[in-house]
């Protein structure tokens, strides 16, 4: 093993470490003032900003803390590359997010026009200025995404303008670059999917007012119940071996195609980076904590990492083509994800190389045939112009019976909808 593999090892596992995480957390709650602040990050034209207004002000209600609003422009194109597939995908993600936690959200909603984002910005600006944004941000909201032109304008450009400077400056300055965030003393949560989170750790900090209400936006997990197919649903995973979400997602989409009779195509495509999309240092440090909380949430092991972008790459996409010609491809897959995420396992190396294999159920004559074999390559640039024709571009990402896509690892409770109306369908 290299030494930069040996010091990745050794700073993964202590930046993700519980031990880190308190220490952070003891040193903000020395910081705390009277009151505890929540800051939220609110982008007028981000349906996903929308869903998590909504949340404010039972957020206010249960628990002890101020949410301070602040109006941001839209993430600049480092942290969001494919900025066109990505507005396009919200606004259909959105909707189905909305009905999964009982909030609202326009279906068939189409990108807003710039004037009423200004329109809507202004009046967002004046409800941060008087203190009546929890109160006005939703029918601010609702009022854009139904395209009304009665938007009228409250407050003049300038400040307008300085509301958006100095919250996105605030934004940057906290370590982060989307907008829908709410960030408690050091941690960021994105959206309602990561409510959850601050919810709990609201409650760990004792700042429930109210405890025998529910959680506001309760965290959604695949159920694993109902039928099984008559005929196997097909399950297209796209995933790469550079995904911390492919990691934590990949062992639960075997588990739900077995449970529910589907079969799983492991559509493997090279990582963003590596197919020159940026991936900004703030962006890979709070995926690697907030991955880190999902995995913890889930009793997944993670943390003892080794990038394996490049050479590590490569030789691994080698090995698992060989591997799903040999029906083995769901064994390698979480072999090598749990080698780059949990294990530490440089597959750059032979000898590490050789460990995943085994694991798999391989033999060294098959990794042999795996790395004089390039025929995965023109394998991964098919998956990668499939996943780009499905409508999204990262990992991890999946569909039924070639439907509507879902991206991410938070959205297998949707994956699960649809296999359960494709069997149902077979009825």
């Amino acid at each position: 093993m290299s030494m930069r593999a040996r010091l990745s090892r050794v700073l993964s596992t202590i930046f993700t470490s519980h031990i880190l995480r308190d220490f952070r957390r003891s040193r903000a709650r020395r910081k705390r003032g009277a009151v505890a602040e929540v800051h939220y990050f609110h982008q007028a034209a981000d349906p996903y900003s929308h869903l998590a207004a909504q949340c404010l002000s039972r957020l206010q209600a249960k628990y002890a803390i101020e949410v301070i609003p602040h109006i941001v422009p839209p993430p600049d194109d480092q942290a969001a590359p494919e900025r066109t597939r990505l507005n396009i995908y919200a606004l259909r993600d959105a909707a189905r997010v909305a009905r999964r936690f009982g909030l609202h959200f326009p279906e068939g909603a189409e990108a807003p026009n710039p004037k009423i984002v200004s329109r809507a910005n202004a009046q967002l600006a004046l409800a941060v200025a008087t203190g009546t944004f929890t109160a006005d941000s939703v029918p601010i909201g609702d009022a854009l995404w139904k395209g009304e032109t009665a938007l009228r304008e409250s407050a003049d450009d300038a400040v307008t303008a300085r509301q958006l400077d100095e919250g996105n400056a605030l934004r940057a300055r906290l370590g982060h670059y989307l907008s829908g965030m709410f960030h408690f003393e050091g941690e960021w949560y994105w959206g309602v999917d990561r409510l959850h989170h601050l919810e709990s750790r609201l409650a760990f900090e004792k700042l429930v007012q109210t405890p025998d209400t529910p959680l506001i936006a309760p965290y959604q997990k695949e159920m694993l119940d109902g039928p099984r197919a008559k005929i196997p649903p097909l399950i297209e995973f796209w995933f790469s071996f550079r995904s911390p979400y492919s990691y934590i997602a990949a062992q639960r989409v075997h588990r739900m195609a077995s449970h529910h009779g589907a079969t799983v195509e492991w559509r493997f495509i090279l990582p963003m980076i590596m197919r020159g999309l940026p991936v900004p240092a703030p962006k890979s440090r709070y995926i690697t904590l907030d991955v880190k909380r999902e995995a913890d949430m889930l009793g997944i092991r993670y943390g003892t990492m080794v990038d394996p972008r490049g050479e590590g790459i490569h030789r691994a996409l080698a090995v698992l083509h060989r591997a799903i010609q040999l029906g083995k491809g769901a064994e390698y897959t979480e072999s090598g994800l749990a080698a780059a995420f949990a294990d530490g396992i440089d597959m750059s190396t032979d000898s590490g190389l050789w460990r995943t294999a085994q694991r798999a159920g391989l033999t060294k004559a098959d990794v042999a045939a795996a790395l004089a074999d390039e025929s995965w390559r023109p394998i991964a640039e098919k998956n990668r112009q499939a996943l780009f024709d499905a409508g999204l571009w990262g990992a991890p990402t999946y569909r039924i019976n070639g439907g509507p896509a879902h991206w991410g690892q938070d959205r297998l409770w949707a994956l699960e909808e649809d296999l359960k109306a494709a069997i149902a369908a077979q009825r």
